[in-house]
């Protein structure tokens, strides 16, 4: 068992496998030592758990744990392209997009969800540049929506 898995199992964590697009797309793309995977959306078992404005429809702690998902699902994305998490050298970046209800300004908090489980998987390599941005409306309805970029060897 490799270090990463090791520190999955520690953390109860199994990657799930890629979700297939819900449009024209690829899940993720390698250029040179970097992946940069398509905005991630917190499916699980090919469902979302919750639609709707974060501090309307959803609340705001319910969103951070879907941030948490979209990593998982980040990372089967980057698993398909590179073949091993245990290539990742480093998180360079996370972009994550919240659907708020116009009153709503905790979309920093909500990302954490998805920074903070990066922190804890990948320890100091997980560190990352990030923007959380709040949006009117996200596919299919979703609340969070994440894309990442991965350094890898």
């Amino acid at each position: 068992m490799s270090k990463l898995d090791e520190r999955l199992a520690e953390l109860g964590i199994t990657i799930p496998t890629v979700s297939k697009p819900v449009a024209a797309y690829l899940p993720a793309v390698v250029t040179g030592n970097l992946v940069f995977t398509a905005g991630q959306l917190p499916f699980v078992d090919g469902a979302l758990p919750a639609t709707g404005k974060v501090g309307a429809e959803v609340d705001a702690d319910a969103a951070k744990l879907m941030a948490r998902t979209c990593v998982l699902n980040g990372l089967a994305a980057a698993h398909g392209v590179i073949g091993s998490l245990e290539r990742i050298t480093r998180v360079v970046k996370v972009v994550g997009f919240v659907a708020s209800d116009p009153s709503f300004t905790g979309q920093p908090g909500v990302i954490n969800g998805a920074s903070e489980l990066l922190g804890e998987i990948f320890g100091e390599a997980g560190a990352h540049a990030r923007s959380a941005v709040g949006v009117a409306v996200l596919p299919l309805d979703a609340p969070v929506e994440i894309e990442f970029v991965f350094e890898f060897a």
